[in-house]
């Protein structure tokens, strides 16, 4: 297999960085969205946000990022983690797939990503999101 030349390479490691800023992005929001760094859980939070929550707050702490005295939870390292695991399960998706691998879990078979567009659109979520929940599924001890 040929090299890539350099300016596909800085091509490659610029789409790649935008790609992990996006992750870290969202992560960040689907954390505020929970009330990880806040002081208190939002008042419309049920119990198994506010678990959630807890639980993650603690695993931040796990992680080094600091509770501040107020209550608030510092998020970088939680954020960076998130935003990875979540880039790698996706890559891990696309590599299935491309090599016809990606089986879904309740039948066994091969899917496309363009079948998990379909999967997706019936189940009332984002193509991505299910192709990384069929690979997470694949690898239950690496993707959480």
């Amino acid at each position: 297999m040929a090299a890539l030349s350099t300016e596909l390479r800085k091509q490659l490691e610029k789409t790649i960085i935008a790609a992990r800023r996006a992750a870290e992005i969202g992560a960040k929001a689907a954390l505020d969205a929970l009330a990880v760094p806040h002081g208190e859980p939002f008042p419309h939070m049920g119990p198994e946000d506010r678990d959630l929550r807890n639980r993650l707050r603690a695993h931040a702490r796990q992680l080094g990022d600091r509770r501040n005295p107020k209550g608030t939870q510092a998020i970088d390292r939680l954020v960076h983690e998130c935003a990875y695991e979540h880039w790698h399960r996706m890559l891990f998706a696309r590599f299935l797939a491309e090599n016809d691998l990606l089986l879904e879990p309740g039948s066994g078979v091969a899917v496309s990503l363009e079948e998990c567009e379909q999967l997706a659109r019936d189940r009332g979520i984002e193509s991505w999101e299910l192709a990384g929940q069929v690979a997470q599924h694949m690898l239950p001890q690496i993707f959480r």
